[in-house]
């Protein structure tokens, strides 16, 4: 490979709006690895629902351009679609829980399951890779940014369910990519929008944040993603992601696969390394594969123009570029069952919500509430969704006690009842007599409270994590 097709090997772009065939032409002059597909990327029908053959047609011409040059291996076509707040593509595929889910369940086998029924619905739209699933391990209210999307405040089970959520998503052949190595799940800023400093000592780190990495790799995971988080213990004001310290202390957990930095367009990057400068910093220091740049064009330049001048030794470049196509000819090499359709994973989204709904207090028998309610709070989609599972569970709505929703980022709330629909750190300071941790907004996440409520179901989630005077571990036995 030239030195301009390498480069253009470790780089994976964003691109505006749906006009792929625009940006398939700057993957071929670039020689660029593939692509992410955002949100704004997504082609919908009059309904402004996900159009499926649309999508397929998007990425197959993305990963024709990505093929022009003559290589013989698939481009990298990605997507963040983990569950719950962070999903891409909506409805008519299936529409699944905050991760979190997995850890209130605690089921290994469902957390497979759910990974390999997710990306069956996403290979047939032709995406190969899924930066998914977020292994960090939360400290609670104190972590702004990922919350509900850490499976668990243990770092023993956040391992474990990355492990086989994971191993689910390979099995339907997307490839998956644990991320935010070194942890973001412990950090009190969100580095969307500043650089979070993370002040725990090596040891604490192996303890709590490295242990779901280190079984990811252990594991075989092909890719792991490093997280815009200065760790002083490894290298002061440097971002993780471009820190050499860094991705030595992730190769030496026996990690041989593709290291990939987190977005480089996100605040905690951008604000201090100006003009495709983050691009070069990330590969001198050890990254493989270099995600949404912020303008690819100059970050392909500046690449290409460090080899020459000797600043960034042509060898790194070889070996990013290198681990990058192996992955990607092994993808190749390896055969993927035939994919589901949009919807299809419906049925095991809702056994996961209905293995993880937890009572905090409250009766744990019974029904919680007669044969009608009154609903408060939430989004109307999520009170028109509620509403529908409350039929469908045989109770009424319009009087009774009253079932206050609170949904992403909201307040504690009152009534009788407090649900939670995403972190459940918000129930710690309801008045609501009764607390419900629900971890998702989903159809089948209603279904599942509203069996509850009704008697029709018992609750049988834990606390994956502490939530004021909850302990971890708090559920009806």
């Amino acid at each position: 490979m030239t030195p301009e097709q390498k480069a253009g090997q470790v780089l994976m772009p964003f691109f505006a709006g749906t006009d792929a065939a625009a940006h398939a032409a700057t993957i071929e002059r670039l020689h660029l690895a593939g692509s992410i597909i955002m949100g704004d990327n997504v082609p919908v029908d009059a309904r402004k629902q996900v159009d499926p053959a649309a999508m397929a047609a998007t990425t197959a011409r993305l990963a024709q351009a990505a093929r022009a040059d003559g290589r013989t291996w698939p481009g990298l076509i990605g997507v963040d679609q983990e569950g719950g707040m962070v999903a891409r593509l909506g409805s008519p595929l299936t529409e699944w829980p905050a991760p979190m889910t997995y850890g209130a369940a605690g089921n290994t086998a469902l957390t497979k399951d759910a990974g390999r029924a997710m990306a069956s619905e996403l290979a047939p739209l032709g995406f190969n890779v899924d930066f998914a699933p977020d292994t960090d391990v939360t400290i609670g209210p104190a972590d702004p940014t990922i919350g509900a999307r850490s499976m668990s405040g243990y770092p023993d089970a956040a391992g474990a369910l990355g492990v086989a959520f994971s191993q689910g998503m390979q099995e339907s052949g997307v490839l998956p990519a644990v991320k935010h190595f070194p942890g973001h799940g412990s950090v009190t800023v969100d580095s969307h929008q500043d650089l979070p400093v993370q002040p725990a000592s090596i040891a604490d780190l192996e303890a709590r944040d490295w242990k779901p990495f280190r079984a990811a790799i252990g594991a075989g995971v092909p890719m792991v993603m490093t997280g815009h988080i200065a760790v002083p213990a490894l290298e002061p004001g440097v971002p993780a992601s471009l820190s050499a310290p860094t991705y030595a202390a992730l190769r030496g957990m026996g990690f041989n696969g593709v290291a990939v930095t987190d977005a480089l367009n996100m605040a905690a990057v951008q604000k201090r390394y100006p003009d495709g400068s983050a691009a070069v910093a990330a590969l001198a220091a050890g990254a493989d594969l270099l995600l949404m740049p912020t303008d690819v064009a100059q970050a392909h330049a500046a690449i290409v123009g460090a080899v020459a001048g000797g600043s960034l030794p042509a060898a790194r470049l070889d070996e990013a570029a290198q681990r990058v196509a192996t992955m990607m000819i092994w993808r190749g090499r390896t055969a993927a069952p035939p994919g589901s359709a949009p919807g299809a994973g419906a049925d095991i989204s809702a056994r996961v919500s209905a293995a993880a709904v937890t009572v905090l207090s409250g009766p744990c028998s019974g029904p919680l509430v007669p044969g009608s309610v009154r609903v408060a709070g939430g989004s109307p989609q999520d009170r028109a969704r509620f509403e529908a599972a409350a039929a469908r569970a045989g109770l009424a709505v319009g009087e009774g006690p009253v079932v206050s929703l609170i949904g992403y980022g909201g307040a504690p709330a009152g009534g009788d009842i407090a649900v939670s629909l995403d972190a459940p750190w918000p129930l710690q300071d309801s008045a609501a007599p009764v607390k419900v941790a629900l971890y998702g907004r989903s159809p089948g996440a209603f279904d599942a409270l509203a069996a509850v409520l009704a008697g029709k179901a018992t609750a049988p989630g834990k606390l994956p994590a502490a939530v004021g005077s909850f302990p971890a571990g708090t559920g009806c036995p």
